[in-house]
């Protein structure tokens, strides 16, 4: 009897030291509707207490990035060789760039700029069970309006496809094409903004090797849609609609153990309107509208771009296309793999009130994108032939396409260090649940982007949108850097003049290499013999990356840097 009043006291004091009717702090179980523990450190998860090192997971995030970038081009090179650049491919790069504008606006867009500082929020403040109830109830309201939005999308796709690439309906069977394949395809956003949820929980939890991991799937599902479905199919090319489908399953799948793991998978309820009543989810839904807008002026931009690629002629959205693949081949490796890693752990600095720590990440991730973006864009201008000829020149892939391809992936090397640098300094602003600030400067980016496109695509034809996307980008770079630096909240640490001079170097001897050797050998003539030609390409790529490092050792680079440990 004693002991039970002892416990009984014990539990009434607990459970009074807090406001009345918030919670049970003996249980961590919420007591009110939408009502979440105080701050309680020594109970926080378990998982959460190992300190993480930013260079190993910036190298693990990259490492599975290159993995699905490398598959990536992998289906490229099969859709390149079974269809060329052709109606087919301009039809089901139009139909899939229709749900991949949705997923960027929905999904990996605006709603992972919104979703992740808030989970990092609860997780760091407000315990395991609210933060469980928060990964609940925002995954029951996206996937019933995601499916309300796919219903209306099947149903209106002739006049999506209209929207995006009118001009296809002056390539014979092309409309046609686009409008089933967007229907096929459509259901994906669904799927792929779930596997967008579960890489943030597993993000904000330091687990980055599965999200990266999971867009191979994809690839796979391309590759044996292309190599061993197509070939029975009356229309081949719908095999790769359906291949978005599986792929898009397979990505939420993958990360299901990682999620079960840390107690995080989520319940999708009946009742999304209770969902919606959430004080997390109505907190992150204020700040997804903001974030809609601001990812949705970039995907209008790329619409844009896309209707006037459709009407330059058959093939130009195609060679836009596989250009964008090669470019997004280093923008995934370091600034989406650098977004992904600096985004919890600069939120998670915002919310301890760290400053110092805060502008102390930014510093490293603009070091790290500068080291590795600057040769990647003097390879893609200086390189862009040989680069393209090993990749794509095969089957139905002939000598103009790889002409007309390089073109365009050596106008996006001229803006390719902007593109990067916006997946780092934006996340300065999200961690912040500052959001309106990048829609500002994404509303007169788009506006600059759309008047380039009036001087460089006349002169330059499709390369001439590749080079106003580019520059647009470093334009938006540029702002959201002046807007940290104004705001205080990113302080340069010292030596970057010496970085930048480092840099420079390097980067000169670099090009002067990249240039002899694209132009000594014959890239496209040597289409025959297609192992010399990739054992070449291989070679001339390490003797680049030895010459590249060899540099700027020489000259006393330091790389003991960017060796950095978080909590």
């Amino acid at each position: 009897m004693r002991q039970a009043k002892k416990r009984s006291k014990a539990t009434h004091k607990a459970t009074n030291s807090a406001p009345i009717g918030l919670f049970d702090r003996t249980s961590w179980r919420q007591i009110g509707p939408n009502r979440v523990p105080a701050r309680r450190p020594h109970l926080r998860h378990p998982y959460n207490k190992r300190p993480m090192n930013l260079f190993r997971a910036l190298l693990t995030v990259s490492g599975f990035t290159l993995l699905s970038r490398v598959t990536g081009l992998a289906r490229e090179t099969l859709i390149a060789r079974a269809f060329g650049a052709s109606q087919f491919t301009d039809a089901f790069y139009v139909a899939f760039r229709i749900p991949n504008l949705l997923r960027r606006i929905s999904a990996e867009g605006a709603f992972s700029q919104a979703f992740v500082p808030i989970l990092a929020e609860f997780k760091n403040q407000q315990g395991h069970d609210a933060t469980k109830a928060l990964v609940d109830a925002t995954s029951t309201v996206l996937a019933w309006a995601l499916a309300v939005l796919s219903l209306i999308g099947v149903a209106g796709a002739s006049g999506v496809v209209f929207i995006v690439a009118s001009g296809l309906a002056h390539e014979g069977q092309a409309y046609a094409l686009a409008v089933t394949m967007t229907r096929i395809m459509f259901p994906y956003i669904i799927f792929i903004s779930l596997t967008s949820l579960a890489s943030g929980v597993l993000n904000t939890y330091k687990n980055f090797s599965l999200p990266a991991f999971a867009p191979v799937l994809l690839n796979v599902a391309f590759i044996v849609a292309a190599v061993f479905v197509a070939p029975y199919l009356h229309t081949p090319v719908y095999a790769l609609a359906w291949a978005v489908i599986v792929g898009g399953i397979l990505q939420f799948i993958v990360q299901l153990p990682g999620l079960k793991k840390i107690d995080m998978v989520p319940c999708i309820g009946l009742n999304p309107v209770r969902a919606l009543a959430h004080r997390g989810v109505k907190r992150v839904l204020s700040k997804m509208v903001p974030a809609m807008f601001a990812v949705s002026v970039a995907q209008i931009s790329l619409i844009i771009n896309t209707n006037i690629a459709s009407r330059i002629g058959p093939g130009a959205v195609s060679w836009i296309n596989f250009a964008d693949r090669l470019m997004e081949f280093p923008t995934a490796l370091l600034g989406v793999a650098l977004g992904t890693i600096l985004l919890p752990s600069l939120s998670k600095a915002h919310v301890d009130a760290d400053p110092h720590e805060y502008s102390s990440l930014l510093d490293w991730g603009l070091r790290v994108t500068f080291l590795l973006a600057a040769p990647s864009a003097v390879a893609l201008f200086f390189f862009a032939q040989p680069l393209t000829a090993v990749l794509f020149n095969y089957g139905k892939f002939d000598g103009n396409s790889v002409v007309m391809v390089s073109r365009a992936l050596a106008a996006y090397g001229v803006g390719l260090i902007g593109l990067i640098l916006i997946k780092i300094l934006a996340p300065g602003f999200y961690a912040k649940q500052d959001i309106k600030t990048p829609v500002k400067i994404g509303v007169g980016v788009l506006i600059v982007t759309q008047l380039s496109n009036f001087v460089f695509v006349p002169i330059f034809a499709h390369a001439g949108l590749t080079l106003s996307v580019g520059l647009g980008a470093c334009v938006n770079a540029l702002l959201l850097f002046i807007g940290l630096r104004k705001r205080g909240i990113y302080m340069p640490s010292s030596g970057w003049l010496k970085f930048f001079v480092q840099l420079l170097g390097a980067c000169l001897v670099l090009a002067g290499a990249m240039h002899w050797l694209a132009l000594s050998f014959d890239w496209i003539g040597m289409h025959s013999r297609p192992v010399d030609r990739i054992v070449l390409l291989g070679a001339c790529l390490v003797l680049i990356a030895a010459l590249y490092f060899g540099m700027l050792w020489l000259m006393g680079f330091k790389y003991a840097y960017f060796k950095r440990r978080v909590k």
